[in-house]
């Protein structure tokens, strides 16, 4: 059975949209997994902000879309105020491309 293209699938084929698109979605999922490694932890923004000495603005701004200029270093403060670790991943871009899911 032939797969109908939809709107997004046309979207993609573009070189310039799908990188964009590509790295709007790994900011989204680094948001989303701060905010769940928070959220199991059971802290609210304002308790992780005072165990990582920064604002409560700022947790929000680190789970936003938005933002992009997550640091490794950041990114173990939050880690280990939540009691977690970072598992970090390379992956070929087809592969990347083809399978876009929140971990």
């Amino acid at each position: 059975m032939r797969k109908t293209n939809t709107y997004m699938d046309k979207l993609m084929e573009n070189n310039i949209f799908r990188d964009r698109f590509d790295e709007e979605y790994q900011n989204l999922c680094i948001g989303e997994q701060i905010a769940r490694a928070r959220h199991q932890a059971h802290l609210t923004q304002h308790t992780l902000a005072k165990r990582i000495h920064t604002t409560k603005s700022a947790i929000s701004r680190y789970e936003s879309v938005d933002y992009d200029s997550y640091s490794l270093k950041l990114l173990k403060r939050i880690a280990m105020a939540c009691g977690t670790d970072i598992k970090i991943n390379f992956v070929g871009r087809r592969e990347r491309n083809n399978s876009r899911t929140v971990s």
